[in-house]
């Protein structure tokens, strides 16, 4: 898998038009969430892109520690359902805390899980802290890199 670290404006509108699509298949479709997934932040992030094939198969954004949670954050990780079985996700998120180390100066990150993939973010890192909640009707758990 091609990865590359991009911030908003840098990317192209076919590149943003895919990303949109594998969102919306992976968190609207696929888990049947009816959410916001245009939350007017895009434009703060950096977006890690992974391509394989000439396709974008899997994603996320990374925040500057101040804009989502007090730490930096990655959020809306995803990787299209016919490609998790490379380990697509793992490459994604080794890319997406090399990103925040390289562009915010910071290897303190909080991101909010859904618990079912507790013990993947566990393999980055990461360790729960507080109790479960429901985010968008999906239980979730907050994790921070230890």
């Amino acid at each position: 898998m091609e990865i590359a670290v991009k911030k908003f404006d840098a990317l192209t509108i076919y590149e943003l038009y895919d990303i949109l699509q594998l969102r919306s298949e992976i968190f609207v479709v696929e888990q049947d969430c009816v959410y916001q997934d245009l939350d007017g932040k895009d434009a703060k992030a950096l977006h890690v892109l992974g391509w394989h094939d000439g396709k974008i198969v899997a994603y996320t954004r990374c925040f500057p520690p101040g804009v989502y949670f007090e730490a930096a954050s990655i959020g809306r990780v995803v990787v299209e359902v016919n490609h998790r079985k490379y380990g697509f996700g793992h490459d994604i998120m080794k890319a997406s805390i090399e990103a925040i180390e390289n562009h915010f100066g910071t290897n303190s990150i909080k991101l909010s899980a859904q618990t079912y993939l507790k013990r993947f973010y566990e393999s980055h890192g990461f360790s729960i802290i507080g109790e479960e909640y429901l985010e968008d009707g999906i239980p979730h758990i907050a994790m921070i890199t230890t």
